[in-house]
């Protein structure tokens, strides 16, 4: 694979559905960026505010362990669990920091093999209680569009026990040149009752730029201190609808669930 892909930022929507016992919707404008963290290390992107301020950044330890090289983490992850056909791309879905600062529900690594093909995805969860975790999808059934699984064990929000499983579904569309247009990564939770919550978020993908980063941060400046107003003004909502609580357990004993 030729490692010649240039940053992205996709602008769309984080949309979030809650079915039983009471229900409870919302869908915002958000953006993210997409990242190839493999062609970013052979020639870096100036256009991207890496490890330094801007509008919109990125910071390698905002990722994984908190290391200098979130690549690098990654890769390290990668092998210790097995895999060692991701070869290709990585690409990392993540919120920017905005002016500075960072919350970041979930961050998605595509790890590609040198064909093109899905090695691996890492959903990196983090909940305002400063806990992260990774789920780590693998395996020969791993593709675009397929449906993948994995039990729930890191608390997020209170208004959720930490059991069932979530399902996974990740989509891209690319343009004519094999550039990606349109992403959508999909996670549903379901218990013993059955669907529980349905949640996505997907944009339209364009190169990261002067103009594109404007648009962005002009468009939706407060975008970040918004996720977490968003997340504590439905909180609110959820406890005025009676929705049972839970109060939080010790986090995981392991970082990587897979």
């Amino acid at each position: 694979m030729t490692l010649s892909a240039r940053p992205l930022i996709g602008v769309g929507a984080v949309w979030h559905r809650r079915l039983r016992p009471v229900v409870h919707e919302f869908r915002y404008g958000t953006y993210f960026l997409l990242l190839p963290l493999r062609s970013l290390r052979a020639q870096p992107a100036a256009e991207l505010n890496r490890n330094r301020r801007g509008w919109l950044s990125f910071h390698d330890r905002d990722h994984g362990e908190g290391g200098v090289d979130a690549l690098d983490w990654f890769d390290q992850l990668l092998a210790r669990e097995g895999i060692a056909d991701a070869d290709g791309e990585v690409w990392l879905q993540t919120f920017p920091r905005v002016l500075g600062y960072a919350f970041k529900p979930v961050s998605f690594w595509y790890a590609h093999r040198d064909d093109g093909s899905l090695a691996a995805v890492v959903a990196e969860v983090n909940n305002t209680f400063g806990e992260r975790h990774l789920y780590l999808l693998a395996g020969p059934d791993l593709a675009w569009g397929r449906e993948q699984t994995a039990q729930k064990v890191f608390h997020v929000s209170p208004f959720c026990a930490v059991e069932g499983d979530y399902s996974f579904r990740f989509e891209r569309q690319t343009d004519a040149a094999g550039v990606p247009a349109h992403t959508l990564a999909r996670v549903d939770l379901h218990d013993a009752q059955g669907p529980l919550l349905q949640t996505s978020v997907a944009g339209a993908l364009a190169p990261l730029n002067a103009a594109s980063i404007r648009r962005a941060f002009f468009g939706m400046p407060f975008m970040t201190l918004g996720v977490v107003a968003r997340i504590h003004l439905h909180a609110i909502r959820l406890w005025t609808k009676r929705a049972p609580y839970f109060s939080k357990p010790r986090a995981p004993q392991h970082f990587v669930s897979r």
